[in-house]
């Protein structure tokens, strides 16, 4: 089982930047898409960004242009910058991994990390 482990939360003022790593604890065989999803209090989860093991990215319209989604193949590691924060990205930040293997599909979760933006 591999684990994922968010890092790089915190409190952080409007207009701000973060960065959030998310380190797998093993090899993501058949890896399909990472992404980073966040939760707020009282919503559902709901897709930041993703990359495919091509690399190919995708953004949610709310992020676009303020976060960016990247990944180290030699670290094992994922990461989301983001800039210009604003209070609303106010959530707390999960790290996901899924992939096809040939006995078995994979869906990882971190354990998520707080990104509270003050006003």
């Amino acid at each position: 089982q591999v684990q994922l482990v968010e890092s790089g939360g915190g409190l952080v003022q409007a207009g701000g930047s973060l960065r959030l790593s998310c380190a797998a604890s093993g090899s993501l065989y058949s890896l399909r898409v990472m992404g980073w999803f966040r939760q707020a209090p009282g919503k559902q989860r709901e897709l930041v960004a993703d990359i495919s093991s091509g690399g190919s990215t995708n953004y949610a319209a709310s992020v676009k242009g303020r976060f960016t989604i990247s990944r180290d193949n030699a670290k094992n590691t994922m990461y989301l910058d983001m800039s210009s924060l604003k209070p609303e990205d106010t959530a707390v930040y999960y790290c996901n991994a899924q992939g096809t293997t040939p006995k078995y599909d994979y869906d990882y979760w971190g354990q998520g990390t707080q990104v509270t933006v003050s006003s």
